[in-house]
């Protein structure tokens, strides 16, 4: 009996240590994913209500930290204004989280099978096959969640001096709509592309090759079939690598971050439609070049505990 169950383990392998949606109950996983990712982003809904409201905040606030920003919300609005634009996000997330799971399941899958046959390491292509497939399902999901986000931002930002106040989500979206039009909803469509796709590829490509170091790092290599984790090493060390992947996509991306922010929040400055470079000029001119960077800290807390907190719910439903 001890035998069949060590020779059944051995049969996970090194591939299987891998986000594998083959081997997952899709129903099953959204439907309690659904319950699990809401509760995640209730946890991590302040954090992006600090990180927002850092990176669209006027000259005079600049070097605000994150610490202070989260006890100015306490005071001024409690605990309500921690949590603007949640209700809508929750919600509107849910169908959004499946298109994008989604895609990047069958980005994934085509990719690895497109490199089967290829001559090169394992860990390398688990990489490229993580890479493209976040980016790929970014640019799929963007354009559902670009309008959700634009109205989230603008709730999230409500109380800073120069911004609209709006009754509730339906009446953010339309006196967006009103006064702006479609492209009003979708405003930042583009930076959010070369933001979120950068972001998604780098986390999912950088989780892959920290994954098979930390794997190679604990006695795992290529012969892990003699050798194989139990299912608690598998969740730890995906949530290191989850770690790590948030820390390498917030330090390239966060100046693009920073930028698709402010254009969808912030208005003109004084002429025309909102723009990319107007945009980063105004934030050149009010912080320097370090104004790029502005909400790192909860930015890179978000990223790394999203993507960690959603790989370990995957592991357990995939477990029970």
């Amino acid at each position: 009996m001890m035998a069949t169950e060590h020779e059944a383990a051995a049969d996970l392998g090194l591939s299987q240590t891998d986000i594998n949606w083959d081997r997952l109950d899709k129903t099953r996983f959204h439907v309690i994913g659904a319950v699990l990712f809401s509760v995640q982003s209730a946890l991590l809904h302040p954090i992006a209500v600090v990180k927002t409201r850092i990176q669209v905040s006027g000259a005079e606030f600049a070097q605000t930290n994150g610490r202070l920003v989260f006890k100015n919300i306490l005071r001024n609005d409690g605990i309500p204004g921690l949590f603007r634009g949640y209700g809508t996000s929750a919600i509107g997330s849910l169908p959004g989280r499946v298109v994008c799971l989604t895609s990047l399941e069958m980005a994934k899958d085509s990719v690895l099978k497109s490199t089967e046959n290829m001559d090169i390491p394992e860990a390398t292509r688990t990489t490229i096959a993580n890479a493209a497939a976040g980016m790929v399902s970014s640019l799929i999901s963007g354009v559902y969640f670009v309008p959700l986000d634009v109205v989230c931002q603008r709730l999230m930002v409500q109380g800073l001096p120069g911004m609209t106040k709006f009754n509730g989500a339906v009446d953010a979206a339309h006196k967006i709509f009103r006064t702006e039009g479609i492209r009003g909803l979708y405003r930042g469509f583009g930076m959010t592309v070369v933001s979120y796709s950068p972001a998604s590829a780098v986390w999912w490509g950088a989780y892959g090759f920290a994954q098979h170091m930390i794997w190679r790092g604990l006695g795992y290599g290529e012969d892990i079939e003699k050798k194989s984790p139990s299912h608690g090493e598998i969740v730890i060390v995906q949530a290191a690598a989850g770690t790590l992947a948030g820390a390498a996509s917030s330090v390239l991306t966060t100046p693009l971050d920073t930028i698709k922010t402010r254009l969808q929040v912030m208005d003109n400055y004084g002429e025309g439609r909102p723009s990319v470079m107007k945009t980063a000029r105004q934030l050149l001119k009010e912080d320097g070049w370090k104004g790029f960077y502005r909400g790192f800290g909860p930015r890179f807390l978000n990223m790394s505990l999203w993507g960690t907190s959603m790989i370990v719910t995957y592991e357990l439903i995939s477990m029970y």
